[in-house]
């Protein structure tokens, strides 16, 4: 392939990075304005999608209740819409949510434009053909004979993250955006007179046949947007930054995620580095999952999220966390930092027979993971200790003294009812007995049998740390000047300050959105400037 003629841009706007956040930016300049948006990712094109292909496509977003979400949805029928309870979800509800579960660390104008955009933003992406509907599975229980949704979250997008990028797909394509899949980004050619972007060197194969390729070229461009992902699939990166033990984590998503555009930006642009750089997105996951990619086809199924519902214990079997000290939307992003820290980086998720029919089919369901069985708890730790458990005693030790509080609490406070879709203070806390690792909410005895057993590890999701952005327009700051870098955008993952420790579940797929959406725009006006 020629190289471009310098007096004619191959792109006004150039986007890295096929995720969300990379769609979303695609999408958005092309109806700003830009004439020629150019999307490249270096992934072949049966990778396409990034990590947000992975996702179970859930939206966290500022609504006004059922009748604000309705509009937008297309799994709600009028005789079932009046059997459905979603409480509003306001400004200051997710704000609170934020600052709690980032510590609060979050900044602040970043967190406030996330918040402030989120309900547009779904909207807009509906506008263009992403179909939403009610997350009845993931984020809904029945309790009583009305449908509850629970944690602040009710949207995800039909058939998850895949039917997400299908949807983004088409409406970029639609809009004329040209999309080349086995294009790496390499280096950002700034202009030295403005410092602004005047072309990236990118590195072109064809991953069809073994030393097939077109080597290096130059795309000359007026605006950039990196939206290539964080560095979760890089184990070298992970134990730099966030810190030993981190090689072992199971990588959920892409393999494509490594951390290059980062490294690329700070060292070409002197783009200024922001964020939690030792934080991450990691949850339970399948410990007989893929340890360096996700499947496309079992995608986040390999999650295991049911621990509010039983027990977490480690090899030597004890627990080390409290599984119901939150809804699961504030801790599973956690917990997998936490399974990593115990003995050989596993754990074992418990339950007895009352709890098993309320776990997730898509998760638990026999094709997908390995139930370990057993009628009794003493067959339950046999069981598990020919795939882990160094100590079985204390395994059953454990549950038996947790068993016992359940007990002591219940007989002091029997009016308290188990109700999933609350946090219900069913708890091991009571003046009779005391856990020194309390579980808070929804603590139910583990006395009947046949009992289920699940062996986890971590799987990373994202990180935290990126690059400092200006709020209004997602224009990366400069370490230099700190100052935005004339077209030069960030989204997605690659931005940087927005989470810290942990993020409300949901956030990542909005935040894409609503800051894909303003580089987009910004890039275009800069490119037509």
């Amino acid at each position: 392939m020629p190289p471009t003629p310098a007096h004619a841009p191959e792109a006004d706007v150039l986007v890295i990075g096929s995720g969300n956040a990379g769609l979303c930016s695609a999408i958005s300049a092309s109806e700003s304005g830009a004439s020629r948006v150019l999307l490249i990712d270096s992934c072949p094109e049966t990778w396409a999608g990034g990590n947000s292909y992975f996702t179970a496509g859930a939206f966290r977003a500022v609504h006004h209740g059922l009748s604000d979400i309705l509009p937008i949805v297309n799994n709600v029928e009028e005789e079932k819409a009046a059997n459905i309870d979603v409480e509003p979800y306001t400004a200051a509800n997710f704000s609170d949510d934020i600052a709690r579960i980032c510590v609060g660390r979050s900044y602040p104008d970043l967190s406030r434009t996330l918040v402030q955009d989120s309900n547009d933003a779904v909207k807009w992406l509906a506008s263009h053909g992403v179909r939403f509907q009610l997350s009845f599975n993931r984020q809904a229980y029945e309790i009583d004979g009305r449908i509850k949704f629970w944690g602040g979250m009710c949207l995800k997008t039909q058939d998850g993250g895949k039917g997400l990028i299908e949807d983004e797909r088409a409406a970029a394509e639609k809009l004329g955006v040209e999309i080349l899949f086995n294009t790496s980004a390499k280096r950002l050619i700034l202009n030295p007179a403005t410092g602004g972007i005047h072309s990236v060197i990118v590195q072109e194969t064809s991953r069809s046949s073994p030393g097939s390729g077109w080597g290096e070229r130059e795309i000359l461009t007026k605006s950039v947007v990196l939206a290539a992902g964080g560095f979760e699939a890089n184990p070298r990166m992970r134990a730099q930054f966030l810190g030993p033990g981190w090689d072992f984590a199971h990588v959920r998503g892409t393999p494509y995620n490594n951390g290059s555009c980062l490294e690329m930006a700070i060292r070409d642009a002197s783009a200024k580095a922001a964020g939690n750089w030792s934080g991450c997105h990691s949850v339970a996951w399948d410990a007989k999952a893929p340890p360096n990619a996700g499947d496309r086809i079992i995608s986040n199924e390999f999650t295991k999220s049911g621990y509010p519902l039983g027990l977490m214990l480690n090899t030597e079997g004890k627990r080390f966390v409290d599984e119901g000290v939150d809804m699961r939307n504030y801790t599973y992003a956690v917990f997998g930092r936490a399974i990593l820290a115990q003995p050989g980086h596993v754990a074992f998720q418990v339950w007895g027979a009352d709890m098993v029919p309320w776990l997730r089919g898509e998760e638990y369901r026999e094709e997908i993971v390995e139930r370990i069985t057993g009628d009794s708890l003493e067959e339950l730790a046999g069981e598990c200790a020919k795939r882990g458990l160094r100590d079985p005693g204390q395994f059953l030790d454990t549950i038996r003294e947790y068993n016992e509080a359940v007990a002591a609490f219940r007989e002091e406070n029997p009016d308290h009812r188990w109700d999933p879709a609350i946090k219900d203070g069913l708890s091991t806390q009571s003046t009779g007995k005391k856990l020194a690792l309390p579980k808070s909410n929804w603590a139910t005895p583990l006395t009947r049998g046949p009992y289920v057993a699940v062996k986890v590890t971590c799987g990373v999701t994202f990180t935290f740390g990126g690059l400092a952005v200006d709020h209004e327009t997602a224009g990366v700051l400069s370490s230099a000047t700190d100052s935005p870098i004339p077209g030069l955008y960030c989204a997605g993952e690659m931005l940087g300050g927005l989470f810290w420790d942990n993020y409300p579940g949901g956030s990542g797929l909005t935040s894409g959105a609503v800051f894909g959406r303003r580089a987009g725009r910004a890039a275009a006006a800069h490119a037509r400037g």
